[in-house]
């Protein structure tokens, strides 16, 4: 017991340092960033104190409303596409198919390169004069399909989300890739005495055995998609007429182009809020699914 005990002590000793910084760092911030969103303050001198005025006028501005409305489509459609597809890719990898440590290192690269990377291959696809896409197009005789993919309000929104599904549907996949083969095979070779097939297998026994892992991987994309900020950043910066525009983005032109600390502070607050929420109700939601089954 002294021993557990002794070992329980020796772990928080080397965590303590590290969790008391950066937990003090983050509530730190946090807690200035409220501060700041008091304030109407462009960064230099005094600010003067608003009260709750920067969260009236935030959620006054048509252009705040439309980036929280985009973070949250964007939220809708990878979880609706990426995580599907990652568990589709998954579930392939694991049925035996040959060169499967290949292809799952395939998958996984676009999630080890930088998202300005990323971003910088996507805006050489979307070109409208050289672009990929368009010559592809163009060579398909689809030439009435063709467009500025990025500047055209119309098809701007979706093609800033490709990417991003694109880069993450790899880190999703592995996850699931892992969680199904820890499934035993014992319960594997025993589905397949009873006559399960492959895709009788993948829906009645690991799809059902690896939930808690899709519950986890629904909730990183939900967060990640309420604070998306770098890829949104590289292909548009909110472009065109603020059609892509995201909260993230819009808290940065906020403070560092308009110098509006108080109502980008403000932003940052309501992600923050957002975030919280979004994974305390997605807890909650997969809770009563359980009780309810």
């Amino acid at each position: 017991m002294n021993k557990i005990l002794g070992n329980k002590t020796a772990i928080t000793l080397f965590i303590a340092p590290s969790l008391i910084l950066f937990g003090g760092i983050i509530f730190y911030s946090i807690v200035m960033s409220f501060r700041y969103s008091l304030l109407d303050w462009n960064g230099f001198g005094e600010g003067v104190f608003a009260g709750f005025g920067n969260y009236i006028k935030m959620f006054q501005d048509k252009v705040f409303l439309r980036s929280a409305a985009n973070s949250l489509l964007l939220g809708v459609i990878t979880l609706f596409t990426q995580l599907p597809l990652a568990l589709l890719l998954a579930l392939i990898l694991t049925s035996g198919v040959k060169g499967e440590g290949f292809f799952r290192t395939v998958f996984f690269i676009p999630m080890t390169l930088s998202s300005v990377v990323i971003g910088q291959l996507w805006l050489k696809i979307y070109n409208p004069n050289y672009g990929i896409l368009n010559s592809v197009l163009g060579a398909l005789g689809l030439t009435s399909l063709q467009r500025n993919w990025l500047g055209d309000v119309n098809t701007a929104l979706l093609s800033a989300f490709v990417p991003i599904i694109w880069q993450n549907v790899g880190y999703h996949m592995l996850l699931f890739y892992t969680s199904i083969k820890s499934i035993s095979q014992e319960v594997v070779e025993a589905a397949k005495l009873d006559g399960a097939t492959g895709l009788t297998s993948a829906f009645y026994i690991k799809i059902p055995l690896i939930k808690p892992m899709i519950r986890t991987c629904a909730i990183f994309v939900i967060i990640g998609s309420m604070k998306a900020f770098d890829m949104i950043y590289v292909l548009t910066n909110g472009g065109p007429v603020h059609m892509t525009e995201v909260p993230s983005s819009l808290m940065f032109s906020s403070i560092f182009n308009l110098n509006k600390y108080g109502y980008g502070s403000a932003i940052s607050i309501f992600i923050v809020a957002e975030c919280i929420l979004m994974a305390v109700a997605l807890q909650k939601l997969f809770r009563v699914k359980d009780s309810a089954i």
